[in-house]
């Protein structure tokens, strides 16, 4: 199953979950180290420090990634790093450290590929309101222009945020994540802030961009399986059509707006030009899965559980058959089902910015055969090359994730990466799932059937 000739290879990472060096030269601190802190927040007490020591290491991370065959690394810039306060005094070291990692992944042949915001708000903006307020989403506007402007020379691929959905629901409605809030009428000002703050990025970002520069953002959409269409439609608005649609120029969808006014009118905190600013054009989308979402109808009256402000009427049904680690349903069809959809629905397009699985991995004799994460792997990628036959444009995959790392909430519990870390001796050792990925790139095909690539 062989993929289109120009077709985009990576790995992905996000700066929190790697980089450790949360009070090296100069760096703020974050809502993660925040909510970290706080007892009982994260798993086993686990925080940023020194996670996979990648300030510290990332030359050698980069050289890791050369071996594997990666034309592309996805990562994000920690802006408490780059502007402490968010508002305040730029930080030279911080810009310093992403200078010398550009640097290195070009002079390695890998295409650097940056994410502006993957959840780590500056604590000091958190304090004033976080995303509730409409003043970070400007102050966010400045951080991507000035990122921008240093970076711009050597990168041509932006993305302004990673998952606002998460940042908004995880973050302010159930509080699960860092800022740790729970209130789900603020989580749905919190969206519309996030989606305006990428707006005002993109503006700022296009009026000094150089030519080949392409910008973006980043969702993760629900796939999801009911046989009552209601439950879908509910549930496909507060997850994939609040954000998709207003990114479309269709503005809020009237259905999601009228279902959540009982929480209060949330939808006022919407300014006249907003959503002409939401709106402004990008040049690809990426799409974030990793597992479908059950629902069926429940009595109108009940309240749903989880991250869904607003929801009523829908039940959350547990998956079937074989499961991740973090007790995720395992099915690629889905995936190639929401590609198509997408691939319908979407004008720009698209590339697979995460896809990954967590299972438990040992090191046995300098060996990591991870074949639950291998089968998954391709599983997915054959998803994936059936969404590009049935015609959706599809142009690149970044495997999640590149290393094991602080999982947020879940700590050090759970492993990603197609490379294994010892966050004790911090060696880290290529899985049986990278070599496979290794393969694939290098042939630029996926098997039809089986997982040997010989």
């Amino acid at each position: 199953m062989r993929f289109p000739p120009d077709f985009r290879w990576g790995a992905a990472t996000a700066a929190f979950q790697i980089e450790g060096a949360t009070t090296v030269d100069g760096r703020g601190p974050s809502i993660w180290d925040a909510f970290a802190a706080r007892p009982g927040a994260v798993l086993g007490g686990d925080t940023g420090e020194p996670a996979c020591d990648h300030y510290h290491r990332y030359a050698s991370d980069v050289a890791l990634m050369a071996g594997l065959g990666l034309r592309s690394y996805r990562f994000s810039l920690a802006w408490p790093r780059i502007r402490p306060t968010g508002a305040g005094p730029v930080e030279p070291r911080g810009l310093a450290f992403y200078d010398r990692l550009v640097d290195e992944l070009l002079g390695r042949g890998i295409e650097p590929v940056v994410t502006l915001y993957h959840w780590d708000l500056p604590q000091a903006l958190e304090d004033a309101g976080g995303w509730r307020n409409r003043d970070t989403a400007y102050r966010f506007a400045e951080y991507a222009e000035l990122a921008h402007a240093r970076l711009g020379d050597r990168v041509a691929e932006w993305t302004t945020l990673n998952e606002p959905w998460c940042s908004a629901f995880l973050g302010y409605a159930t509080g699960i994540h860092a800022p740790g809030v729970v209130d789900p009428k603020g989580s749905l000002e919190a969206a519309h802030h996030l989606l305006l703050g990428h707006g005002l990025a993109l503006q700022a970002m296009r009026a000094r961009a150089r030519p080949g520069h392409r910008f973006s953002i980043v969702l993760n959409f629900c796939a999801v399986l009911a046989e009552d269409e209601e439950a879908a439609r509910k549930v496909d608005g507060l997850q994939n059509r609040l954000f998709l649609d207003p990114l479309a120029g269709r503005g809020y969808p009237e259905d999601v707006l009228a279902e959540t006014a009982w929480l209060g009118d949330w939808a006022a905190v919407v300014r006249p030009g907003d959503l002409e600013v939401i709106a402004t054009p990008i040049d690809w989308m990426g799409v974030n899965y990793y597992s479908p979402t059950r629902v069926a109808a429940a009595a109108e009256s009940v309240v749903a559980d989880g991250p869904f402000p607003g929801l009523r009427g829908v039940e959350f049904l547990p998956p079937r058959g074989e499961v991740t680690g973090f007790g995720w349903e395992v099915r690629a069809s889905a995936f190639t089902d929401l590609l198509v959809r997408l691939g319908r629905d979407v004008a720009v397009p698209l590339v697979v910015t995460e896809n990954g699985s967590a299972f438990p991995d040992t090191v046995v004799d300098g060996e990591v055969e991870d074949e639950q994460r291998t089968r998954y792997l391709v599983d997915h990628l054959r998803a994936v090359h059936r969404a590009v036959e049935a015609g959706v444009d599809v142009r690149g995959y970044f495997a999640w994730s590149l290393l094991d790392n602080f999982e947020w909430a879940a700590g050090y519990s759970q492993r990603f990466g197609v490379v294994h870390v010892d966050y004790g001796t911090q060696v880290r050792t290529v899985k049986r799932s990278g070599r496979t990925l290794a393969k694939v790139i290098a042939a630029n095909a996926v098997p039809a059937e089986g997982y040997d690539l010989g």
